[in-house]
């Protein structure tokens, strides 16, 4: 009996174990271009690879887990294999690339039985733009199982390159702050190359294999597992799955999964296909766990928001430049504004209060920020210890909720232990009772959990505007990092970059046009948009450009790639209602020339906003848009362009 007869086998029947313990498992995408075989060697170890239109995109690729009582990682037998079943979900997201989504795979799970008899499913599911797998452990147990080792690996040919944020150790930086996935990232570099600091790399880890593109990531955090990274050898292209360093823990509670029975482990993602594949897949949320039925998110609200601290710093926190921020985010119609660090002392709950209520009369809702504490948070800022334990969040939200509180921006997180992962996570189940948005930064990728929890709006977890505020270096690698970010860091997930600044940055050579900063509010997605704008500085610009971000939707219909390339240049349309928004962005120090085919967007006329007169000054064009006819523009040095269509 050969494989393909074998998978047509009806539902009720599985294989035989004898069969499948010599032979391989192959399970295909609906289109067939991918194909994931699994094998088990002579030493009853089970591997992978991975082949995209007959080409291998990942090598023999190891699988497994070791438990203290029990290792799956070897020694195993082949039980069953279900037959092919087709997986479909179609869901809302109210943060993303696109509101309304859909996914299709093809669905197989393997089970083994390792030497003591414990049993281990792994999950696979692989869709048109890429595979996921995920471990779970059946039957019931009172003691939760914990889990030492993962050896998930992902094997890439000797020629594949990456482009990779190095992950940074754990207590490093001002006030050990780190891990906040704040890093730059290495760009094109050789498969196997060490991380420069030595702890791994950050998740999405995007790499060119074979003459095609992947990105690994997880997805379906649950507070049961840890966060995880990749890892590799020297010179060596096989990166497996790393735990956190053992002080990326709330102190005195759990680093390592663990978990009763039944225990599911998150999704383990590899998108694979184009560029245009890995902009426009939602893998990441695909494969997240809805939102609970219970809970009600209707409160969850995305948006655009003011923000003095990313360019005033901390005398900004006062009372009257608080109140002119919020007449500022009514003028230009943006639904919030936040006030930053120490404004329960600088300004005082009672005083908040005066603002929560001006704003409202101005249709402006108010977000405020908090310090995660902790004995891992040695930062000065506050209000802080007031979100620790459930008891403290009630007290905290209950206050917030009766005042009219928008939304939490809570800071300086402790990494990613699995006691670090359930803390997250049991803020955002509090904040929701109490109808609380959430921002988090200092703080881990969110792996999908706007998904599970849309009262997160954004998180950082990347090397943002404000570290162009603290030195010319970073201003000068603006340009290359934010042509990585779409292609990375914020490819599924909310990033609280909180980009554009049109005019000027205090005491720092802005190496970016004031149109590629336009740009940035169309390529970057967050559900909470903080904008570092001022007043004063908008103040400079064209009525059009006003309201241009007037007008900017808080959410999308839908994301095309139309040009690009990590780190060097990036061209996408987002649409909304009947308008597409085309942004650009050109990393490089060199002028470049796009020809751009709008044919497919069916459009007759478009607004075109790019530089024109200096780095200061935007133009805007009327653009007449003929039939058959490429659209020419040309990008200087650090510049960018806005096109709406209609």
């Amino acid at each position: 009996m050969n494989k393909l007869v074998a998978l047509c086998i009806p539902l009720l029947v599985v294989y035989s174990s004898a069969f499948t313990q010599s032979s391989g498992v192959t399970i295909s995408s609906p289109d067939k271009s991918i194909q994931v075989t699994c094998t088990l060697d002579n030493e009853g170890k089970p591997s992978y690879t991975v082949q995209y239109k007959n080409s291998m995109v990942l090598e023999q690729s190891q699988l497994g887990l070791v438990r203290p009582d029990g290792d799956f990682s070897k020694g195993l037998v082949k039980i069953s294999v279900t037959p092919p079943s087709i997986v479909k979900d179609h869901y809302r997201l109210l943060t993303g690339k696109r509101r309304l989504n859909a996914y299709m795979a093809n669905r197989q799970i393997i089970q083994y039985k390792n030497a003591n008899g414990g049993l281990l499913d792994i999950i696979w599911q692989v869709s048109n733009d890429g595979v996921a797998f995920r471990y779970y452990f059946p039957g019931t147990a009172t003691e939760p199982k914990k889990v030492d080792t993962e050896y998930t690996s992902f094997h890439l040919p000797a020629a594949a390159k990456g482009w990779l944020q190095p992950m940074s150790v754990a207590k490093s930086g001002w006030e050990q702050v780190n891990p906040c996935y704040e890093e730059y990232y290495e760009k094109g570099i050789a498969a196997g190359t060490p991380s420069p600091l030595k702890a791994g790399w950050v998740y999405p880890a995007l790499f060119q294999s074979a003459g095609h593109w992947l990105l690994i990531t997880e997805s379906g955090m649950d507070g049961y597992y840890c966060g995880t990274r990749l890892d590799n050898d020297s010179a060596n292209t096989n990166y497996r799955i790393a735990f956190p360093d053992a002080r990326e823990v709330i102190p005195g509670k759990g680093l390592k999964p663990q978990a009763t029975l039944p225990f599911y482990s998150p999704w383990r993602i590899i998108t694979i296909g184009s560029l245009a594949t890995i902009i426009e897949s939602s893998l990441g949320t695909d494969l997240a766990k809805p939102a609970a039925a219970s809970q009600n998110f209707s409160f969850a609200k995305a948006g655009k928001s003011a923000w003095s601290w990313a360019l005033l710093k901390d005398d900004s926190i006062v009372y009257d430049v608080q109140k002119r921020f919020i007449d500022y985010a009514a003028d230009m119609h943006w639904q919030y504004s936040l006030i930053d660090v120490n404004w329960d002392t600088r300004i005082g709950y009672d005083s908040i209060q005066l603002l929560i209520n001006y704003a409202k009369q101005k249709k402006v809702g108010v977000w405020l920020w908090y310090n995660s504490a902790g004995s891992w948070n040695t930062t000065p800022y506050h209000p802080r210890n007031k979100l620790l334990t459930h008891e403290d969040r009630e007290k905290e939200f209950s206050r917030l909720e009766k005042m009219g509180v928008a939304g939490i921006k809570i800071d300086f997180f402790g990494g990613d232990g699995q006691s670090m992962m359930q803390y997250y996570i049991d803020i955002l189940n509090d904040a929701e009772a109490h109808h609380l948005m959430v921002n988090f930064h200092g703080a881990t990728l969110p792996r999908g959990w706007q998904r599970t929890w849309p009262n997160l709006m954004s998180v950082e977890a990347i090397k943002g505007f404000e570290y162009i505020t603290f030195g010319q270096p970073a201003a000068n690698e603006e340009p290359a990092h934010a042509a990585m970010l779409p292609f990375t860091r914020n490819a599924f997930d909310p990033m609280d970059f909180t980009p554009m600044c049109l005019y000027k940055i205090p005491r720092i050579n802005r190496q970016t046009t004031s149109a590629f900063e336009l740009a940035l509010s169309v390529l970057f997605l967050s559900g909470a948009q903080h904008f570092a704008e001022t007043p004063v500085g908008m103040s400079h610009m064209p009525g059009y450009v006003k309201e241009f971000l007037q007008q900017l939707p808080t959410g999308w219909d839908d994301v095309r790639f139309i040009d690009g390339f990590p780190g060097e240049f990036v061209v996408l349309a987002r649409k909304w209602g009947n308008k597409w928004y085309i942004a650009g962005i050109n990393g490089s120090g060199q002028e470049r020339s796009l020809s751009l085919d709008l044919s497919a967007y069916k459009a007759k006329k478009a607004l075109l906003l790019k530089n024109s007169q200096g780095a200061n000054y935007i133009d805007q064009q009327a653009v007449t848009l003929l039939p058959n006819k490429k659209e020419n523009i040309t990008l200087g040095a650090h510049d960018g362009f806005v096109m709406v269509l209609e």
